[in-house]
């Protein structure tokens, strides 16, 4: 079944509020929407919080992978409360060269970062197969889609017009890897 672009920002909207910037409260004058209360980051949290409660399928993941490459697992801000909208991870492919990979909480989809090296081939479709027998039905983001820029989005870390659907369903850490 073929992604679309709709579809893609109808996940996005459902889990971050439109034309609202996500600053500190004391930031926010007294009659504006304040981020964290709006209905779309509550959404958000409870993905979260379902992430936690579902990584043991990860865990397992990640450490089959583990066993056959170098692996870093970037989802560990999960519990320390945090709104990560996926789990996440890196695989070494050099010393100085990673991939990273990706499994969104907020639908049914996953990502995987390329650094552009030769290596890179055999690695990716090893974690294809994984995530795909761990998380069957998810689909891959192609890269057309991935990284359009949403408009209308702030996260804490990016301002309005900065944040890509791949970021918004995958979190910052996608942005680590330099392909």
């Amino acid at each position: 079944m073929k992604i679309t672009r709709s579809e893609l920002l109808d996940v996005v909207y459902r889990y971050y509020p439109r034309g609202v910037h996500c600053f500190e409260r004391i930031h926010v004058p007294p009659n504006e929407r304040f981020y964290d209360d709006t209905e779309e980051h509550r959404r958000l949290m409870e993905a979260a919080t379902r992430g936690r409660a579902e990584y043991p399928t990860w865990k397992a993941m990640i450490r089959r992978l583990g066993d056959r490459y170098g692996l870093q697992n970037e989802s560990l801000n999960l519990f320390a409360g945090g709104s990560d909208p996926a789990y996440s991870a890196r695989i070494w492919l050099t010393d100085e060269t990673a991939l990273s990979f990706h499994v969104s909480l907020l639908g049914p989809y996953y990502g995987i970062h390329l650094p552009g090296i030769p290596e890179e081939g055999p690695v990716a479709r090893e974690i294809t197969r994984e995530i795909e027998a761990s998380y069957p039905g998810y689909q891959t983001i192609p890269a057309e889609l991935g990284n359009e820029v949403v408009p209308d989005v702030s996260m804490d870390w990016a301002f309005m017009g900065e944040a890509t659907i791949y970021v918004c369903l995958f979190s910052r850490v996608w942005t680590w890897v330099d392909p």
